[in-house]
């Protein structure tokens, strides 16, 4: 029973591509509206310009409200969506928001919003003269990332001497480390070519660089570049992010913008992964005896029905067993929840019908939601929706699961965790309905937010994309998500993926603490023993951690 992908070389979105090295010193890119934009029904029954709201998670600021806008021309649009998904998504930490293209901006909008985001994905994507003279205006945080900060600096003659900065030139060498918070954070190689906008501070009276790029031949980068209202970001942070990545830094100054009064909290999170009926109960009492020895809240991961149709590792005989079937398995759980533990759903049977899903059919290793294989290089391809995938159908296994734990004792869990975090939209929304609360790392894809609207598109499961979460978070399927930005234990690689070991993980939670109200949440599998978990926690109560249960991070 193995937990094989958790992972992040698949599903990260790609950059945009590369620009020319300087833009002009003047653009003409922009726009003038001389309509209004439509109202659009959404997913959450309610109605906004051009948009969707996006409800804040537990703990939001009821006061603020965020306005996500993005890029939406080009052949690269659909990357304008999916990176105001991933803003949007940080974004509802500490405030609801709303996403629409840049280019349905209507003068006066930003009044109505106590601060802005832009995403600049397209090289020379015409803005709104409108949005241009409203951040100019200098009355709300703005956070602009990437491209067509010349367009704003050409409407602003004097701008150096306003902001005390200015933009140099894209650099495309290799800055591979961002330092924020006096804390070293990865830059992907892959993201290199996309470039690094340089800027020049030229007044450090008024203007700051709260993170700065090295190990480039030009010398360190301005990554983030902050004066009065306005913070830049000189590329897009939510391209081929990994553990430890600058995308931890974004996700600060975008919660920040989001709820400037936030408050910074160090929360730990442990969860107990892939808990079925070929459990075995001895290692799962020694689990819940040491966090207990501790004091450690934690949550199960539980799978309910044991399928091994194929008969992997029993000599080709299938398999099956529902938790009742199993009482010694069903007594140590309830000796896990005696001594801290909650129960969340993992599934029905954490595998798929008689599919290899892509390793060999057994619950506890194979996907149950989606399908996927592993190629030919070893990398695991997600393809798409399983046959007969439905909200019926996704409503079919949550039922059945539910059944399978009454029939051993439980009660219905309040938390659901997809297997392999992987599900379609539609049982993503299924989830929603069901739970309202998630514990994992979101899927999404392109084409279900057109326009911000998100739940009125296709979507396109050729183009999905994953994101982890340092904070709580309610993403757009309208769950609240808890965290987990750790990772786990994995003492061997496996496809692609290097070991992961305690000190790794430790690590990781000492870089997520560049984020304020950040929680270091990881999940560990009981028949690794205790060694590997109490270095963990040690580890991560070092770091500065306490841990808490998953029922109080997601009460905000």
């Amino acid at each position: 029973m193995t937990e094989r992908v958790g992972g992040l070389a698949g599903n990260v979105l790609p950059a945009p591509p590369a620009p020319p090295a300087r833009p002009a010193a003047t653009s003409s890119r922009t726009t003038q509206r001389t309509s209004q934009p439509g109202v659009i029904s959404t997913v959450l029954g309610t109605s906004a310009q051009a948009g969707t709201n996006g409800g804040g998670a537990p703990g939001a600021r009821s006061t603020q409200k965020t306005l996500v806008l993005y890029d939406s021309t080009g052949p690269w649009a659909w990357l304008g969506e999916a990176y105001a998904v991933q803003a949007g998504n940080l974004a509802s930490h500490g405030s609801s928001y709303v996403m629409h293209p840049v280019a349905s901006y209507a003068a006066g909008e930003l009044a109505g919003y106590t601060g802005v985001i832009y995403i600049g994905s397209t090289y020379d994507e015409p803005i709104p003269v409108a949005f241009l003279d409203d951040v100019l205006a200098g009355s709300r945080p703005v956070l602009w990332m990437a491209h067509n900060i010349w367009q704003l600096t050409a409407r602003a003659p004097s701008f150096r001497t306003t902001y005390g900065w200015t933009w140099v030139q894209y650099d495309f060498g290799a800055a591979t480390t961002v330092r924020y918070e006096n804390t070293d954070l990865g830059r992907s190689p892959l993201a290199t070519p996309s470039g690094l906008m340089i800027t020049s501070i030229t007044d450090p009276s008024i203007a700051s660089a709260p993170a700065v790029a090295t190990g480039s031949a030009a010398g360190p980068i301005n990554w983030a570049t902050r004066s009065r209202n306005l913070t830049y970001i000189g590329e897009v942070p939510f391209s081929y992010v990994d553990h430890g990545d600058r995308y931890l830094a974004a996700a600060d100054l975008i919660s920040h913008v989001a709820n400037p009064a936030l408050v910074d909290r160090k929360r730990a999170l442990v969860r107990i992964e892939d808990v079925g009926p070929d459990a075995e109960p001895g290692e799962l009492r020694a689990v819940a005896d040491y966090l207990r020895s501790q004091n450690i809240p934690f949550t199960i991961a539980v799978y309910p029905r044991f399928e091994n149709p194929l008969g992997a590792d029993n000599n080709g005989v299938p398999e099956a067993a529902n938790l009742a079937q199993r009482p010694q398995v069903v007594s140590a759980l309830k000796y896990m929840v005696q001594r801290g533990g909650t129960i969340l759903m993992h599934g029905y049977t954490h595998q798929f019908g008689t599919l290899v899903n892509p390793y060999d059919g057994r619950s506890g290793n194979d996907f149950e939601f989606y399908l996927a294989h592993v190629d030919e290089s070893d990398n695991v391809v997600y393809d798409g929706p399983v046959p007969g995938d439905s909200a019926a159908w996704a409503q079919g296994r949550i039922s059945s699961a539910t059944s399978a734990l009454a029939a051993a004792g439980f009660p219905k869990p309040a938390v659901f965790e997809p297997p392999h975090y992987a599900a379609s939209a539609v049982d993503y929304e299924v989830v929603q309905q069901n739970f309202g609360k998630r514990y994992d790392r979101g899927l999404y894809f392109a084409g279900y937010c057109p326009n911000g609207a998100c739940g009125t598109g296709t979507p396109r499961y050729d183009r999905i994309y994953g994101q982890y979460f340092p904070y709580l978070v309610r993403d757009v399927y309208g769950s609240v998500v808890a965290p987990e930005a750790v990772g786990n234990v994995e003492p061997e690689p496996f496809n692609n993926h290097p070991a992961r070991l305690p000190a790794d993980l430790v690590k990781t939670a000492q870089q997520l603490r560049v984020v304020d109200d950040g929680v270091a949440s990881f999940f560990y599998h009981p028949y690794l023993g205790t060694g590997y978990l109490q270095q963990t926690v040690q580890g991560l109560r070092n770091a500065g951690y306490a841990f808490v249960s998953v029922g109080t991070v997601m009460a905000g």
